[in-house]
This record gives C-alpha cells, structure tokens and sequence, in this order.
C-alpha cells in the first residue's frame, strides 16, 4: 500500500503531522488511524470469505485478485496450451538477430555496374567524383575582360 512512499515523502508527511495536530495530541491519532485501518481490513477479509462461502466448492480457487484486467490476461494467456504454441512458434530473437547480422554485415555486392549508357556507349560514372578540369578547359572570369 505505501511502497511507493520515499524517506523525503515520509518526513514531510511527518513534519505536516506534528504541525497540524502537535506532538501532544498526535500518538493518540496515530493510534486512532491505525484502529480504523485494522477495522476495515477485518471488513474486508469477512467480505472476502462470504463471498467464498456463497461462491461454494466450485470456486474454491479463485482469488480477488485475479479480478484485476491484468491479472485475468496474464494468467489465462499461461493456461492456453493454444497460445503458448502459437508464443513458441514466434522466436523474435532469432529474428531480431538475422536482421541485426544482415545489417552489420552486409554481403559483398556483385561485379559493379557497367557504365554503358542504354545506347551501349560508355558515359560517365556518376557515382565517382569528377576530376577537376584542365588548366585550358577553365573559364576565366576576369572584371576587365567585359
């Protein structure tokens, strides 16, 4: 119930404590709250054995707290024999491996590609960076040659 209350929380909740009911009066609420929650799961735990009693022999294993969504999913999806094939049949690891191998280490591509135009002359490859032209094929831009 309180498992997700940290030390800095209950200080405050302590400090608050103190300072609404003062330290005269707060052993006498601490033992009132206490009482009150020791009441209410006896309620509980005689409503919860009623229930059982009324439900008869048939539900002799059957737990409140398989009424959780949760709970119900999780355990009918590990009684299914069905599902449990259909779970086993996947193996996502494996899977996960294959792509991750195909990735990282990819197969050596096949001879490279021509570069023949479709007329069947070569042209040039595009993929390859281009040489700088030579000095006579520069354009010159000079200011006064207008």
């Amino acid at each position: 119930m309180f498992n997700d209350i940290g030390a800095l929380e209950l200080v405050t909740i302590v400090v608050l404590a103190i300072l609404v009911f003062g330290p005269d009066k707060l052993p006498k609420v601490i033992q009132d709250v206490t009482g009150f929650i020791r009441k209410i799961r006896a309620f509980s735990d005689s409503a919860k054995q009623d229930i059982r009693s009324e439900l008869g022999p048939d539900f002799k294993d059957f737990e409140f707290e398989d009424l959780n969504p949760k709970t119900f999913i999780r355990k009918q999806l590990s009684e299914n024999e069905d599902l449990q094939e259909i779970r086993s049949s996947f193996d996502l690891r494996k899977e996960l491996n294959e792509v991750s191998d195909a990735v990282n280490n990819p197969e050596p591509d096949p001879a490279p590609a021509s570069t023949t135009s479709p007329s069947g002359t070569a042209g040039p490859d595009l993929l390859k960076k281009p040489e700088a032209p030579a000095a006579e094929q520069r354009v010159r831009f000079d200011a006064d040659a207008t």
